[in-house]
């Protein structure tokens, strides 16, 4: 079970990069938690940033994190030109609307501490929100770009409220009012899908480890605390819990999910209008005849696909259940991962995603040689494009692909290429960010090394959770448990005049 915290400070540059205080060290919340020093030691960015724990609100990433004597300093980048709801943010926290940063976290080791609460001293860092409402009574913005945080022209209702309890001190008891706003506060805060104020697994979390562990063998209880799965081999659907960090850890393998857009659905597919051309509107006279328009619709249907695949666990390790679920989620995740990269560039779109580099609609620029990359192609490629799309495209390559073109500069000898001269920002090529992808082909003849567009018009569709089927029968004599799990996600390009690939010439 996830629980969350306020930072102390926060501030933000035109640029959406932002710097903050995840937690302050010395003090409990609400609740009385107390965070040791050192409990986020395990913790690595990347990290998202979501806005108010919502995990379908991605507004950017956190690139460092630190523990230092303040608390959990961390720094990231609100991703103002890729995402509209990104810059939403930036505007609401220079306002001063959002004044708070909050964790989402898991609890590894935690003791009762004296007056109520805990002393957690090893956790899980799942994700840092962006909050309107701190839960933590002494946490407040105080500065974001230039503006003094503290001013209170503008004072929320949760002053109003706190105000309200200091009259009413006078006058009576306010013990029931600062219960109930501590509640009221803390639910606005916790991450989706938690329900409990306590840090421990959730009911449907603790049958399906040991479902996990016995198979069909589990308790009515924990039969009943399952999510059957709609696969006609049966199984059940893995907890939001487990599922929810499964998509985390797919970043890590699949980097278009972190520039594309994402989206969840629960139907077989998903269809989305389409237009072909514009209207063929005129200058007329107040009575000449006016002409027709022939304008055209249509659509475009995305399919979940299905991936599928097992796992091999001894018996002996699923007698730990938080580990087995440790070591399910972190297997499943690499291999879905590493699949759906490649499905997500080179699916045919049948059994598999439609990928982007090898849609028909797709336009390509010359590159005028076969095996040497041009700088005047890749300029021509980026202003063949609708300044709209340009100005928020981002160019698409491998590693090797892009320690070439580190090599290559323009007519004045400036290089194409620029590092990040701020942390959080990424690298660039000719002033546009560069996303390194494995599954994109090398430099040679006859390919398409390199591809700039904007991919938000790249859709991936997640169909509900991935299910899971535990059959500890087949190798039984061996010690093993096998464990299938299915997932079914699908992605298409919407629109492709938002791209452009590089031809290399035919040898």
């Amino acid at each position: 079970m996830d629980r969350i915290e306020i930072k102390a400070q926060i501030s933000v540059d035109e640029a959406g990069a932002i710097t903050g205080i995840a937690w302050p060290f010395g003090s409990a919340d609400r609740v009385g938690d107390v965070i040791e020093r050192g409990a986020f030691s395990k913790a690595l960015p990347p990290l998202p940033m979501l806005a108010s724990h919502d995990q379908k609100d991605t507004v950017g990433v956190w690139d460092e994190i630190a523990e230092t004597s303040e608390g959990l300093t961390v720094k990231g980048r609100l991703l103002v030109n890729d995402v509209q709801r990104a810059a939403e943010v930036r505007s609401l926290i220079q306002a001063g609307a959002l004044r708070g940063l909050s964790i989402g976290f898991a609890s590894r080791k935690a003791l009762p501490r004296k007056g109520g609460g805990r002393v957690i001293s090893d956790l899980e860092l799942l994700e840092i929100s962006v909050v309107a409402v701190p839960a933590h009574p002494g946490a407040r913005i105080t500065s974001a770009k230039e503006m003094d945080m503290t001013d209170t022209t503008e004072t929320p209702d949760i002053a109003a409220l706190e105000a309200k309890m200091t009259e009413l001190e006078k006058k009576a008891d306010p013990s029931a009012l600062v219960a109930r706003l501590d509640k009221i506060e803390a639910k606005m805060n916790r991450p989706q899908g938690e329900t409990k104020a306590e840090n421990e697994p959730t009911e449907e979390r603790k049958a399906f480890a040991n479902y996990l562990r016995l198979g069909g063998q589990i308790p009515e209880a924990d039969r009943k605390a399952l999510i059957v799965a709609s696969d006609p081999q049966g199984g059940y659907l893995a907890p939001p819990e487990l599922s929810s960090e499964i998509i985390r850890d797919l970043i890590e393998f699949s980097p278009i999910r972190s520039v594309s857009s994402v989206r969840s659905t629960s139907a077989p597919s998903v269809v989305y209008p389409t237009r072909g051309d514009t209207t063929n509107a005129r200058w007329v006279g107040e009575t000449q005849t006016r002409t027709e328009s022939d304008i055209s619709f249509g659509q475009k249907e995305l399919e979940p696909k299905e991936l599928a695949t097992f796992v091999d666990i001894s018996n002996r390790l699923l007698q730990d259940a938080p580990q087995a679920e440790t070591e399910v989620r972190l297997a499943l995740a690499e291999d879905f991962g590493q699949k759906e990269a490649t499905a997500f560039v080179w699916g045919e779109g049948v059994l598999e995603p439609e990928g982007f580099m090898v849609n028909e609609d797709i336009l390509s620029t010359a590159n005028g040689h076969a095996t040497n990359l041009s700088a005047d192609a890749l300029i021509t490629l980026l202003y063949a494009l609708p300044a709209t799309y340009r100005n928020r495209g981002a160019w698409a390559m491998n590693g090797t692909t892009l320690g070439v073109l580190r090599k290559l500069k323009d007519g004045q000898g400036n290089f194409l290429w620029q590092p990040s001269y701020q942390a959080g920002q990424p690298e660039t090529i000719l002033g546009r960010p560069v996303v390194e992808m494995v599954d994109m082909p090398d430099v040679e003849a006859d390919a398409f090394p390199i591809i700039y567009g904007d991919f938000s018009a790249y859709r991936i569709i997640d169909r509900t959770q991935m299910s899971v089927l535990v059959d500890p029968y087949t190798r039984a004599t061996n010690g093993i448990t096998r464990i299938h799990a299915t997932r079914r996600v699908g992605g298409g390009v919407l629109q492709a005049a938002r791209f452009r690939k590089l031809r290399m010439a035919t040898s």
